[in-house]
């Protein structure tokens, strides 16, 4: 077979988020069995605004005290920030989840990511509750910082007539791969699903960075483990071989390697092998790990609309107790939350004509029920400041009704971004402001319409204005859990952020701004990594259409 054709996915050379990724291993962790060994998984939490907030959980291994994950963990690194991380070890119990019970924990760690980068590799002990050692348990972190430009390698390997090591079946084999690093340590690169009852199984293709696979050095020794798996953690060794990146390369498709027993081979007089891998299938790609400018800078346009709640509860407009009172010397909530999210989104649209809804008023001549709609259909809205004064406008014209639905909102919006879907480019994403001042009436369809809506280039704010009890609102936000339509199908990725006005009474308007707007630019880069589109390329410089560009 011949070498692999390079594939450039991406030629743009702009800002990248740094991205690290982690791996995680442990010792001499409790043994929370009566029968067998720990069942242990770990979850990965971050701090965020003074709360922790799992990010991510690896696989479970089986009646295991020294677990190796195979899950790698993805962090975005802020060099600027402290970001505070705490690695919880669970034990398993199956369907019963982790977590569940204070005898399943069995010890956490807390570090930031700085340390981890700075010292590529951390090795703690465990603490229980109330700062108790878990005994002499300890996690080891290791960090590797993914570049912009990484390669990434596909491989696809099968294996033929391995060793038979069960007495009433076949081998149950699973393949390990590990980087033999400078100091002659082993670091698992990555770990096969395991194949039942199957001397001559087929692994499903994988994909590694090559920065994870051979520190991007293609003469770096990888050691490749066959084993069959047992359910109580007791692996049978099968056996090995090495190899390298360059040599998979080199003969790709006829390359093949005698996975070998060392025992064997000194034990046996007539030992050849315990079977023989083949590598399948490699691809190799540089692979751009695209950032939010990366898309803003290829010419992706934030589309911003507004919706404002003009439900009774809001009291009379003309009452200086309501929300929606104007003051003349001080805009109410309202306003500073509309002009504070405004004023930054209106930065990255660039025809700046906002879409402003409202919803829960009655509006003349015939007073039906506004389930939404345009607030002034007589001009069209500019800027951050055309929404103001067309909310300032509209106010004596209506009345203020209920309830509050907030699913067409999103609805509405959501087909004008199933449109741009279609495009099937990074052209446009939709943001959607919802201010409100109490929970909404109709949360099984809002659940519904943000699950649909997850699938679309769409994030969604919900902004409560006011001192009404918003605990219920928080269902909404997935910082808390993964949000689930009222038929369980959970949201593809988390596109709503939700915070009480009254948090940043007191504090600068750009203190909301960075709050509500903080999880935008990582739902854009989820939405078009998920899409697999990549940014659009930059487009040349032109003079602003103010004054007077050509046509």
């Amino acid at each position: 077979g011949s070498a692999p054709e390079l594939q450039l996915e991406s030629v743009a050379s702009l800002a990248v988020l740094s991205k690290v990724e982690l791996r995680v291993s442990c010792r001499h962790l409790l043994d929370r069995d009566t029968l067998n060994k720990s069942d242990p998984c770990v979850l990965l939490l971050m701090q965020s605004q003074g709360q922790w907030v799992e990010v991510d959980r690896s696989e479970v291994i089986k009646s295991n005290l020294n677990p190796v994950f195979a899950k790698i963990f993805t962090v975005d690194y802020y060099f600027e920030e402290v970001q505070k991380l705490r690695f919880e070890v669970y034990d398993s119990h199956g369907q019963a989840g982790v977590g569940t019970h204070d005898d399943d924990f069995l010890g956490g760690m807390e570090c930031t990511v700085g340390q981890i980068v700075a010292q590529k590799r951390v090795t703690k002990p465990l603490f229980l509750k109330y700062g108790k050692f878990a005994g002499k348990s300890t996690i080891t972190v290791i960090s590797e910082e993914i570049s912009g430009n990484n390669g990434y390698v596909e491989l696809a390997f099968r294996a033929k007539k391995l060793d038979d090591k069960d007495l009433f079946s076949k081998s149950d084999p699973f393949l390990e791969i590990y980087r033999i690093d400078d100091d002659s340590s082993e670091q698992l690169v990555y770990r096969t699903e395991v194949v039942k009852n199957n001397l001559s199984p087929i692994w499903e293709p994988f994909k590694v960075s090559l920065n994870s696979l051979c520190s991007c050095e293609e003469k770096r020794k990888l050691r490749c483990v066959v084993w069959d798996y047992d359910s109580r953690g007791k692996h049978d060794f099968i056996g090995e071989f090495f190899t390298t990146f360059e040599e998979m390369q080199k003969a790709m498709g006829e390359n093949k390697w005698e996975c070998m027993n060392p025992k064997y081979k000194i034990k046996k007089r007539n030992y050849k092998n315990s079977g023989i891998v083949v590598l399948l299938d490699l691809k190799v790609s540089i692979h751009r790990v695209y950032s939010f400018l990366d898309y803003i800078m290829g010419g992706c346009q934030i589309h911003f609309t507004v919706a404002i709640d003009f439900t009774a509860s809001n009291g009379d407009p003309r009452n200086s107790c309501s929300l929606h009172y104007i003051n003349p010397y001080q805009p109410n909530e309202y306003l500073k939350a509309l002009v504070a999210v405004g004023e930054i989104c209106q930065d990255y649209d660039s025809d700046k004509k906002f879409s402003a809804l409202g919803f829960g008023a009655r509006i003349p001549p015939k007073y039906e029920v506004w389930g939404w709609g345009p607030w002034d259909a007589l001009r069209p809205l500019g800027c951050i400041q055309g929404v103001v004064e067309s909310y300032q406008s509209c106010l004596p014209k209506i009345q203020l009704y209920g309830p509050t639905n907030v699913a067409p909102i999103i609805t509405k919006v959501a087909r004008v971004a199933a449109d741009e879907e279609r495009t099937k480019e990074a052209s446009q994403y939709f943001i959607l402001l919802i201010l409100t001042d109490g929970v909404v009436t109709d949360m099984a369809d809002t659940r519904e319409a943000i699950v649909r809506a997850s699938y679309l280039p769409m994030s969604i704010i919900i902004v409560g204005v006011g001192n009404a009890d918003f605990t219920d609102m928080q269902i909404l936000d997935g910082d808390d859990g993964i949000l689930r339509s009222p038929r369980g199908e959970p949201v593809l990725r988390d596109i709503v952020q939700f915070v009480p006005f009254r948090d940043f009474k007191n504090a600068s308007p750009t203190a909301l701004a960075k709050c509500v707007l903080a999880e935008v630019p990582k739902q854009v880069v989820e939405y078009y990594s998920y899409k697999a589109f990549p940014p659009r390329c930059p487009q040349p410089h032109t003079p602003d259409s103010s004054l007077g560009s050509p046509q």
